[in-house]
């Protein structure tokens, strides 16, 4: 537990265009795309990754997954292109940090109304709580995921993020 903390306070000093809503796979954004937007969004740019293939029914748009610690924390450098977000989702076993990067988001947590994501702002998801994150509708974004490692933390994929009601987040 006490490196638990020792990793989120680090992160914590760390964090000092288009619609697209559901993307096809054919209208992806190339990754040189996706820096050249980075760039023009305010905050600290971090290593783009890998296409997020693994996850990729669980979200809309595209998305890049950067590995940047994996022992008894996993912190994953995610990046959003526009309009990209996950689906509503729940962690079992570990709650979930959001340290927002780059560009601009939001994520909610269900029954709650959704919360902008700046650079600089620090989100904390409970364990076993469902809730949605990542870009805005006319925004790239880059956030870290902190959760503990251990076999005992899954994910729960629930259901998409109704696109009426994030289509609103745009105005």
């Amino acid at each position: 537990m006490k490196n638990f903390f020792a990793a989120i306070f680090a992160i914590t000093i760390i964090a000092g265009g288009s619609i697209a809503f559901a993307q096809s796979k054919s209208e992806y954004p190339s990754e040189q795309a996706v820096m050249k937007d980075l760039k023009k969004e305010k905050g600290t740019i971090f290593p783009l990754g890998e296409p997020n293939r693994n996850y990729e029914n669980y979200f809309t748009g595209r998305t890049f997954l950067c590995t940047m610690a994996s022992d008894s924390m996993k912190i994953l450098n995610v990046t959003f292109t526009k309009g990209a977000h996950t689906f509503w989702h729940i962690h079992h076993g570990s709650c979930q940090i959001l340290v927002t990067e780059a560009g601009r988001g939001f994520y909610q947590i269900w029954g709650e109304e959704p919360v902008e994501l700046k650079p600089g702002v620090v989100a904390t998801i409970p364990e076993g709580t469902k809730h949605w994150h990542g870009a805005a509708p006319n925004a790239t974004m880059q956030h870290l995921s902190v959760m503990q490692e251990n076999p005992d933390v899954s994910t729960e994929w629930l259901e998409e993020v109704d696109p009426a009601e994030y289509a609103k987040l745009g105005k």
